[in-house]
């Protein structure tokens, strides 16, 4: 019996060591688990620090770009509105154009009535109007200009429809 309680004494002192040797281990996991909780924290707390720097950081560079696009846009909305804005420009400087020829023609039609100077050198032309009237006249009607006293009202060039420009006046009869 006494070798029974002898092992039974060995026995309890070594599973007594052996819970003791796991107690120790198990604090020492128990420290170390605490420790890897606390350096994961600071773990993860500097990944998101470094996430918080990286979306800053994308912004930034994000933040030229979309000016940059922002820029475009405008630039491509202000080459829309030019090309809008020059339709209406164009048809009206058509209808201008059309206006003024009519007008033109208008002034045209109403100095048919001149008399042509037709075959007298440029130079001529520039002498006073009067003579030169008074000349032609004299050559082709002679007996007219002595029963009437012609005076030239007014003198000006217009330009035929057909043919380029010709001098015209126009006369007033005293």
């Amino acid at each position: 019996m006494e070798e029974s309680k002898l092992l039974d004494i060995e026995f309890k002192t070594t599973l007594l060591r052996f819970f003791k040797n796991f107690l120790e281990t198990a604090d020492k996991l128990n420290e170390t688990y605490k420790k890897s909780n606390e350096t994961l924290e600071v773990l993860i707390k500097d990944q998101l620090e470094i996430k918080h720097t990286l979306t800053e950081i994308k912004n930034i560079i994000q933040t030229p770009n979309s000016r940059l696009e922002d820029r475009k846009n405008q630039v491509n909305d202000l080459k829309y509105e030019e090309a809008k804005n020059t339709q209406p420009e164009k048809q009206n400087e058509k209808r201008i154009q059309k206006y003024e020829d009519s007008v033109r023609s208008l002034w045209d039609s109403f100095k048919r009535t001149n008399i042509q100077i037709i075959g007298v050198p440029e130079e001529e032309r520039e002498q006073d109007i009067e003579n030169l009237f008074e000349e032609i006249m004299t050559e082709n009607f002679p007996y007219l200009v002595k029963e009437i006293d012609l005076q030239v009202q007014e003198a000006q060039r217009t330009p035929n429809k057909k043919e380029s420009k010709e001098d015209h006046t126009k006369t007033h009869h005293n």
